[in-house]
């Protein structure tokens, strides 16, 4: 890949995957919303979703009303996932993807993929929707629990030798900041993802409403 000019070395882009560049959001609230109304439990509005999801996704599911006590953590996790991955064919990219990929390519970025997708479930995904051709590397984890990403973040920066200066990671998380914090990279968070605009401002980096936005900043 081109540098961006002579004295600066290429840029690397890390994007999230879900939320960031895939719109899953409404599959995300339908497959638990399936899972309560058959526990007789609270269903979520997208407001409240997008007000109490967060990683560990397990914390996220106590906060919802489920009892660890009473049910195995493994029974619900793979039951939403089961649920997910049949609605995940009907996902679309996020508005605005295709665009901002080819954007980025054309001033010489590198772009990589990082998620806490299950990894082969990742790679179907990105593939499905043809945008794997914009990307340099696509990285999931090894199960379906929704943790690890740090560690996941850290193995793409030794194998590339990246330096934190080089990088920017865009998500749609307070736990992309966090992935961000651990690596010492630039962060970005896009609202239009599994977490509302006030939670994300709190982090302090930049928040951007739709991906397009991001032109502003790269």
């Amino acid at each position: 890949m081109t540098h961006r000019n002579d004295s600066t070395p290429f840029h690397t882009i890390i994007w999230d995957w879900n939320g960031t560049l895939l719109n899953d959001t409404d599959i995300c609230i339908s497959s638990m919303n399936s899972m309560l109304k058959s526990r007789g439990m609270t269903e979520l509005s997208h407001a409240r979703y997008k007000d109490v999801f967060t990683f560990p996704v397990r914390d996220y599911y106590e906060v919802i009303g489920f009892d660890f006590s009473k049910e195995p953590w493994d029974v619900a996790a793979h039951e939403f996932i089961e649920k997910y991955l049949i609605e995940l064919p009907t996902c679309k990219l996020a508005e605005g993807t295709i665009e901002m990929l080819a954007y980025l390519r054309q001033k010489g970025y590198r772009q990589a993929i990082i998620s806490a997708m299950q990894h082969e479930a990742l790679l179907n995904s990105v593939k499905a929707l043809k945008i794997e051709d914009y990307l340099e590397y696509i990285g999931g984890i090894g199960d379906h629990y929704g943790a690890g990403k740090i560690e996941n973040a850290l193995n793409f920066f030794d194998e590339f030798r990246l330096h934190p200066a080089q990088v920017t990671l865009i998500g749609d998380t307070l736990h992309d900041a966090e992935v961000a914090g651990e690596l010492g990279c630039e962060c970005i968070l896009v609202a239009s993802g599994h977490q509302s605009v006030e939670r994300l401002l709190k982090s302090g980096h930049k928040v951007v409403q739709q991906l397009t936005d991001l032109k502003e900043y790269l």
